[in-house]
């Protein structure tokens, strides 16, 4: 595994990683970025709420989190193809892991995928806005957690 910042990547997102940097022109990162988007399970329309949405994207994105055995699951949705699958490879990439090993890890694996070359620049600030509210969403997890359990 690849070390970030002296904090192993988690392993389902460095699968992920590795899928993308195998691929070799922007048509086949298009196709597997595609490819996570149908792959995402459906979000509900009452969870598309502004609490939810994912500032400084052109496009609609919503986020959701919640905890359970310590362990955080995401669910997301947007109305554009290829930022479903940016959100699809977040949640793929993230779920499972607690809220402290998502708010230590760095959009560093972001660049190391090679999408920053192949997406518009709005498109790629929107990947890193989307793993950013991702991270907001562990923190506040992490936090109503804590509460609890003091």
């Amino acid at each position: 595994m690849i070390l970030s910042n002296s904090f192993t990547r988690p392993q389902n997102l460095d699968k992920i990683v590795e899928k993308f940097k195998r691929r070799d022109n922007p048509k086949q990162k298009y196709e597997q970025l595609l490819w996570y988007a149908k792959k995402l399970a459906p979000m509900a329309e009452e969870a598309k709420t502004p609490e939810n949405k994912v500032s400084g994207c052109v496009s609609q994105v919503y986020i959701t989190s919640k905890l359970e055995e310590d362990k955080i699951f995401y669910q997301g949705d947007s109305d554009a193809q290829l930022v479903k699958g940016l959100v699809a490879f977040l949640i793929e990439g993230l779920n499972g892991l607690t809220p402290a090993e998502i708010i230590k890890l760095t959009p560093d694996f972001i660049e190391e995928t090679g999408l920053q070359v192949s997406l518009t620049p709005s498109r790629a600030n929107g990947f890193i806005n989307i793993f950013k509210k991702m991270q907001q969403q562990a923190l506040a997890q992490l936090t109503q957690n804590n509460e609890l359990n003091t």
